[in-house]
Order: C-alpha cells, then structure tokens, then sequence
C-alpha cells in the first residue's frame, strides 16, 4: 500500500505542503532546525553522518576545513578529533560518494559495490588511466603496504618534483589516490589530515562491524541509494535525486512509483513547485508537522560551501531561492562575495554570505565582508542572529577576537560588529 500520512492537509490522498515548510522539513532532516539542546558529545559526530548520509571533505582551512565546518553547523562546538577518532575506531569511513566523503561504515558496502554505477565518475576514470600507465610500480607500492603496514604519502621519499596533473601530487601520491578510487586501497586514519592508507581488508578487518563479502546486486544498490538521498534531503524533486549520491543516469517520478507502492517513498504536493515531491517513510511524523505549518526554524549559523544544502546549486537554488557559487576557483579580479563565502543560514532561511578567514596564531576571526541577499531586511533578530552565529564559529576556532571589516548593505557591519562585542 502508498505510505500516507493522516491528519494533515491533502489533495486526492497526496500530502500537501507550502514551499516554506518543504524548506523547512528539509532543514529538519539536515539536523538544522534548531540549536542541539546539549553539548556535543563524541558520538553525535557519527550520528550526524548517519542523517546526512556522508560528509563531503575538501582540504581548504581559511576557516576549518569543510568537513569539521559542517559539523559544527549542526553540532555547534565540539571537538575536530572526535571525527579523526571516529575515523580511526571503525565509526566512519572514507570512500567516494557524492565526492570523496566520510560515511557510515554501514553504508560503506553499497559504495563499495557500486562501482560500475560509479566507472564515469573522474577519480575513478583517473585511477584507470593511472594504474593502465604504471601498473607495475602501483603493484609495487600495494605490496609494500602489504609488507609494512599503514603509510602515508609523505613516506614515500622523492627528489624530483610532482608532476603538473593530480594537483602537482609526485607520483607514489597518484598511486595511493588511485588504489583508493579503485578499492585496494582504504584510509585507516589521519595524521594533521594526511590521509594514512591501509589495504581495504585490514581497515574494514578491524571495524566493529565488518562488511559482509558478497557483492550486492548494481540495480540493489542504486534503489538504496535512491531511497537514501531522499531520507537525508527530507523532501525531494525526483530531479534532485541522482546528485546526492552521484547516480547515474539521472532518476525519474516513473523509477519512484514503484518505491512509492512499496511503501518505502511518500509522494507529497508543494504549491506552486512544478513536479512531485517526495519524502522516507521513516519521516511522517516530520511530514505531518510540516504538512500541520508546525515546524519552526531558530538555528543561526553558518554553512560550509561543500554542505549538503548547498552543494547541489540547482537545488538551492529551487528550494530557496539562493543562488551560491564558491569563488575560490575564479580570479580573484572577478569575485563578487570573496574567496570563500559561508552561506549564512538563519531561522530557516539562505539570508546571504559572509567571507571569513581565521587567523590561528593571532586569535583574530577576520570577517572580511558579510553580503545579504536581496529583500533581506536588517532587523534586531537578524543582527543577534549573525553576530551569535560569528561568535559561537569564532570561539570555535579559538579566535575569540572578531574583526568585521565591510557588509552590504553599509550598516550591517557596524551593527553586527556592536553586537559581537557586547
């Protein structure tokens, strides 16, 4: 039978929801609703995977690095090594998925297994390329993993320089990256975020829970993955779908309708969106609070640009109405918002973006500029909002001091700086 959900507003059995609460429902499943009501504690690291699905990592560290940013948007201030430990412990894993991510180690064997799903992806056609060039030295360096154990790149010693693909990586670097993309090769922890390869048998060997062998079947695993984006999404465009997990080809309403009749998906109505939406069963008392106009939005923060709320640009886009491209690719003559702009999430709403930079050494969290979007008014809620959210990142950093140099519209930096200093 369609899962349904009673008590609520519908149209010919299909729920029906106002875009505002289809925002925030989405919101809700990110774990971004509302304030944690405790601190932090180790295992709400792992947790906070699990509900996103993955954790996307990225290596730029003006502010924290993408991965413990993201975190810390939805745990508020707790501890990078609690994600270095969890990587370590068996609690996470990293793997390609959306990009390379952490995921939960359960959910590690549906990557794992889709790997045909996964062959025009890049680093995997990289990989290919890589091992097809120097097969007999990637053999090498997998046997000397075999005979000593866990190592880095930086154990690999060479003179010459790096070559100018693969970010100018020497090649032993190349090689590790391409074992990893192809599965011989697992990270079994960090060191200062150096990746520490181990042969995939040995890290999975000393999870908790070790993944079973068998393969699962390709059409398998992209059904799971198709009903996990949209647990993790809360609600979701069948077009939507295919990104979060970086399925191909591209997922239709047709391929739903059986996930649908099972029971599994919930076909849901949002006014004035041109297709279905769709929502996990295991979310219906979040659908029926939304459906009911009875979710409320109190968290302020700020977003990493590799956050899964943002990282699909179309979706974003659609879903709220922001449109966010991170600069730190363009020149710098050519950037509007600076080279790396936090969208700044407020009371459920993708108010604007600020550009920051933390200075370690000097305790100093420079805010180089904060921009609102347009129709966006200054008000006193919206001014405490930024500012605690500033505050609370900066402490976090242990950069308690906070510098805010220009805004847009003028004011905003002036009260927002009166703000953090009071």
């Amino acid at each position: 039978m369609p899962s349904r959900v009673s008590d609520a507003p519908s149209t010919g059995g299909v729920l029906r929801l106002s875009p505002r609460s289809a925002q925030l429902m989405h919101l809700a499943a990110q774990g971004l609703l509302r304030r944690a009501p405790r601190k932090a504690r180790k295992a709400d690291v792992a947790s906070a995977i699990a509900r996103m699905g993955m954790l996307q990592i990225d290596t730029i560290n003006v502010v924290a690095r993408s991965p413990y940013m993201t975190l810390f948007s939805r745990l508020g201030t707790y501890r990078n090594e609690w994600l270095d430990e969890s990587l370590a412990e068996g609690l996470v894993a990293e793997c390609w998925a959306h990009e390379a991510c952490f995921v939960p180690v359960a959910q590690y064997r549906y990557h794992r297994d889709y790997r045909a799903g996964r062959a025009g992806h890049w680093a995997h056609k990289m990989a290919e390329r890589t091992h097809a060039e120097a097969r007999a030295d990637m053999d090498a360096l997998l046997e000397r993993i075999r005979e000593e154990g866990p190592l880095r790149a930086a154990d690999f010693e060479r003179d010459t320089p790096g070559t100018k693909g693969w970010w100018g990586w020497k090649p032993e670097k190349r090689w590790l990256e391409a074992w990893f993309a192809l599965g011989r090769l697992m990270v079994a922890r960090r060191e200062r975020f150096q990746r520490v390869y181990d042969l995939a048998e040995r890290v999975t060997g000393r999870w908790p829970e070790p993944p079973p062998p068998g393969a699962l079947d390709e059409a398998a695993v992209r059904r799971y993955f198709i009903v996990e984006s949209v647990r993790a999404l809360g609600i979701a465009k069948a077009r939507w779908i295919a990104d979060y997990f970086r399925l191909r080809p591209r997922v239709t309403d047709e391929e739903l309708e059986p996930l649908v009749a099972e029971g599994r998906l919930v076909e849901v109505s949002v006014d004035g969106w041109d297709a279905p939406a769709y929502a996990h069963r295991d979310h219906a008392a979040l659908l029926a609070e939304a459906a009911r106009n009875g979710l409320r939005a109190t968290r302020t923060t700020l977003l990493s640009p590799f956050d899964p709320v943002v990282w699909d640009r179309a979706r974003a886009l659609d879903l709220f109405g922001f449109e966010y491209t991170i600069e730190c690719y363009t020149p710098a003559a050519k950037r509007k918002y600076g080279y790396y702009a936090l969208p700044i999430l407020h009371r459920g709403r993708l108010v604007g973006r600020l550009d920051a930079k933390a200075h370690r050494q000097a305790e100093l969290f420079q805010v180089l500029g904060i921009w609102l979007e347009e129709g966006v008014a200054v008000t006193p809620a919206l001014v405490e909002g930024i500012a605690g959210a500033i505050d609370e990142c900066a402490a976090w950093h242990g950069t308690p001091r906070v510098a805010i140099e220009r805004s847009q519209p003028r004011e905003l930096a002036r009260l927002v700086g009166k703000a953090v200093t009071a």
